[in-house]
């Protein structure tokens, strides 16, 4: 059982939160429903509840209030079986600070002057305290203007990186609860956090930067609560009591990296040691103010350390070694090592070699240099805080002695969302390719949806997350870290209902500020909630952020006008189009207005739906009304006779054909040209951001998956297997981010790890592998594997809210066999190439299609 979208209950910032479980196996469909919930040892049941959802079903019965626990187990009805099934294991939620009058914390940070512009020493913050009775069990409600890792009594609380994540502080900043009864003692006691700058006040954005975004201070708000033997409570809240002090960081920057001087550092600066340093040192804390109404739980897990990789290879150079980790990936290095007082080691990272050495030049200015200065006290482990880089290569200069590969790790961080898809085939090149969306994926979902994790912008633009938003949820259960960003989108739309280019908002060239609205980003309002209700099947989230979507698609609607043809104000268009120069992404072949017109028939039928999804008639009849008439002044304005479009490019074509802005006689002519196009280029790409995520659909939807099969299998520049056969780990933002001749692209805008253009993979999962969800939450699900290409196989599966959603194919010398596995709770239907449509019931099936058409393609 699950609550929300969390990966446990702990600290949940509802009072009546929703509840997903998943069925016995062998049970097929529930009937019914019981639940029984222990508050505190008062234990109530619902009855039989005869629903048959089980997925975010709805609290039972109070709310809960602040901190308070309970205990939740259900068991379910079903048709086959007489009695009910047992009861599941209880699992525990805990209810956060609900109110902001549960917080007694005020901000504290360093008590002395510091200069705003300037770049500044972290501090570090600690209070004494001591508990006269035994601890029954204590809870850590923590958060920070900046970032912060918290100790009590020397051991690390947590193990979240670059908490508490970003957000729109002055509205939202998120706290977490913390399980901290085992680091406590009666007796005496210390707490303390480091404390960094983060994206509150240090230098983020572009062309040099912006400081001090949010705030000038850098300061914890943390409330310990204990809970003694006899119910007693003791609470340690920041306040006025609490010492400051400078830490042993020099200097932290999420562009620039981090300075660690080991010499200034005290390891019992935590503990209640009488060995640690003389407290003359610290001073007390300048206390601030933060408005508790705004401190709000998580809806998605943290940014955490997900893995560690070894160097592959260390190649010593004139003045050090580099380090290849055969893997572009996001984190940071872990060293171990030992010298005299005052050796000092420099780690510089890039995500590609030129000349045999680091590629700079594309992070811009993002130095992604940390320093260690070694204390000369022994051997010493050490990584930086609070900064993290994008790199597959290292350079490590003035490290003491031989360098081996068991003293250099890198650690790789992304939110710890749950993995739930996987994908493979007979293809090696196209499973890298797979892995290489994977990769950019977890590089890029860094507490929001970046563009890119390692130059100086790593921004939470809407147009990448809402063509990549379908390959996403299928991965990861990304459901909890989207729907918090998407509420920080909501708080940044504009009263006229102008969505940014990216969210948070922060300064940015001329070229983003003012904000103006721009097809295909803002329509992320619109198009990523309705993603998410489709695949994890949460209609509350569609109804929180309805309103955000009828503001914007109302907000087009007056900037067309009458003529339904939204042709004015500037647009990106389909940006980076192959064609277009490398200094200017947005000169693509295709008409912006087209993209922008496009756009709005297809935002405003989606709003139509979610309305109806909702319940909302009259909005539904009025949107439904409104796509049709923008699709007919679509059709008049940008498709000529015989299907031709204004724009005669792929990107013109495949929006036309998947946003269904054609009768059927255009869309047939319309496929026969986009594929005569796609051959002429002898199938390499021609589109860009707006047009890769659909050109594929496209093609297979009329008729041309021979076609489609060729653009996905081609390897010359432009396309997909291009970058993998240049060694690509990641995806690329330019498709010749490496040129042919090992050059790389002059553009001043060119990242090795952007998953935009590897939206693809939701057509790989749909149409390879043969997974689609044609219910909300694949409640009903589609297999319809389409062989082509030369694949002779392929194997799919994805954890759906319902369970294990799986389909594995192979052609054989007679035809294709599948292995079908359906949920517990779902129904399903198997669409073989040249066989009848079957309709499956949970369990594991095989299934034989003695005809494929096109697996020769």
């Amino acid at each position: 059982m699950s609550f929300e979208h969390l990966p446990d209950g702990l600290g949940i910032g509802v009072a009546a939160p929703r509840l997903t479980w998943t069925l016995p196996p062998g049970s097929g469909r529930q009937q019914a429903y019981e639940l029984e919930v222990d508050r505190s040892g008062t234990v109530r049941r619902t009855g039989r509840v005869d629903v048959d959802t089980h997925v975010l079903a709805p609290w039972p019965g109070e709310p809960l209030a602040s901190r308070e626990r309970a205990l939740v187990r259900v068991r379910v009805w079903t048709p086959d079986a007489p009695e009910p099934s047992g009861w599941s294991d209880p699992r525990t939620v805990e209810a956060g600070l609900l109110a902001p009058t549960d917080w007694q914390a005020v901000p504290v940070g360093a008590g002395w002057d510091e200069e705003p512009e300037a770049e500044r020493r972290p501090a570090r913050v600690r209070k004494d305290f001591r508990l006269d009775r035994p601890v029954a069990h204590a809870r850590l409600y923590a958060t920070a203007h900046g970032l912060y890792e918290a100790e009590i009594n020397g051991r690390r609380v947590g193990d979240e990186t670059l908490a508490p994540g970003w957000t729109v502080y002055p509205r939202r900043l998120r706290y977490r609860t913390h399980d901290v009864t085992d680091l406590l003692t009666e007796g005496a006691n210390t707490i303390g956090a480091w404390l960094g700058d983060g994206w509150y006040r240090g230098k983020y954005g572009f062309d040099g930067g912006t400081r001090n975004i949010y705030g000038t201070d850098q300061a914890l708000v943390a409330q310990l609560e204990v809970v003694h033997d006899d119910g007693s409570v003791t609470v340690i809240a920041t306040d006025g009591t609490w010492h400051a002090a400078p830490g042993p960081i020099l200097t932290s920057g999420l562009y620039e990296g981090e300075i660690f001087d080991a010499r200034l550092h005290d390891p019992q600066w935590c503990t209640p040691s009488p060995s640690r340093t003389a407290c003359d040192t610290w001073s007390p804390v300048r206390t601030g103010h933060r408005d508790p109404a705004t401190l709000v739980a998580p809806m998605g897990p943290p940014v955490r350390c997900t893995q560690e990789i070894a160097p592959v290879a260390i190649t010593p150079t004139e003045g050090g070694h580099l380090l290849d980790f055969g893997q572009n990936l996001v984190g940071r290095l872990r060293v171990t090592v030992d010298g005299p007082a005052g050796t000092t080691i420099v780690l510089r990272h890039a995500e590609v070699l030129e000349n045999g050495a680091l590629a700079t030049r594309p992070l811009r200015e993002a130095y992604a240099t940390d320093t260690l200065i070694l204390s000369g006290d022994g051997p010493l482990t050490w990584e930086p805080r609070f900064t993290l880089h994008g790199f597959r290569h290292a350079e490590v200069t003035g490290w003491p002695g031989g360098l081996n590969a068991d003293m250099v790790t890198a650690r790789v961080h992304h939110t710890d969302m749950h993995r739930t898809g996987w994908f493979e085939c007979s293809d090696p090149l196209v499973n890298r390719l797979h892995e290489n969306v994977l990769w950019s994926m977890r590089g890029n979902f860094v507490d929001i949806p970046t563009d890119c994790p390692q130059r100086d912008e790593r921004l939470g633009w809407t147009g990448d997350i809402q063509v990549f938003a379908p390959t996403a949820s299928f991965l990861y259960d990304c459901a909890g870290m989207l729907d918090s960003w998407l509420t920080d989108v909501g708080l940044e739309q504009l009263p006229d209902g102008t969505v940014p280019w990216y969210v948070p908002v922060i300064p940015g060239a001329p070229t983003w500020t003012p904000i103006h609205p721009g097809a295909a980003w803002g329509d992320a309002a619109v198009l990523t909630p309705w993603t998410l209700h489709q695949r994890f099947g949460d209609l509350g989230l569609l109804r929180r952020h309805y309103p955000m979507a009828k503001k914007w698609v109302d907000l087009v609607e007056r900037l067309a006008g009458p003529t339904r043809l939204w042709d004015t104000g500037f647009q990106l268009g389909d940006w980076l189009d192959p064609a277009a120069p490398p200094d200017d992404p947005a000169a693509g072949v295709t008409d912006r207005y087209l993209v922008a017109t496009a756009y709005y028939a297809h935002s405003t039928r989606h709003l139509a739906r979610a309305a109806a999804e909702l319940g909302k008639t009259a909005d539904s009849n009025r949107y439904t009304t409104l796509a049709a008439e923008v699709t007919a002044a679509f059709r008049h304005r940008y498709v000529r006779p015989a299907g031709r479009m204004t724009s005669d490019s792929p990107t013109a074509y495949a929006l036309a054909i998947v946003f269904d802005l054609l009768t059927p006689e255009q869309r047939r002519d319309a496929g026969d040209r986009l594929a005569e196009l796609v051959l002429a280029d002898d199938a390499r790409i021609a589109t860009g951001f707006v047009g890769t995520p659909l050109i594929c659909d496209a093609l297979t939807d009329t008729g041309h998956l021979d076609v489609a099969y060729r653009l996905l299998l081609q390897t010359e520049c432009p396309s997909w297997l291009y970058t993998v056969t240049q060694g690509a780990t990641t995806i690329w933002e330019r498709w010749d981010s490496l040129r042919t001749d090992g050059s790389l692209n002059p553009g001043g805008m060119t990242s090795f790890n952007h998953y935009a253009l590897g939206a693809v993979a939701d057509w790989l999962h749909r149409v390879v592998g043969g997974i689609t969800a044609t219910g909300p939450g694949y409640r009903e699900i589609a297999f319809r594997p389409r062989p082509g290409g030369g694949i002779t196989w392929a194997r799919t599966r994805h954890e759906t809210p319902y369970g294990t959603a799986a389909l594995s194919w192979e052609l054989t010398g007679t035809g294709l066999t599948a292995r079908c596995t359906v949920p517990e709770g779902t129904r399903a239907v198997a669409e073989l190439p040249g066989g009848p449509s079957v309709s499956l019931g949970p369990g594991e099936h095989v299934l034989e299609a003695a005809v494929i058409a096109g697996a020769t393609a």
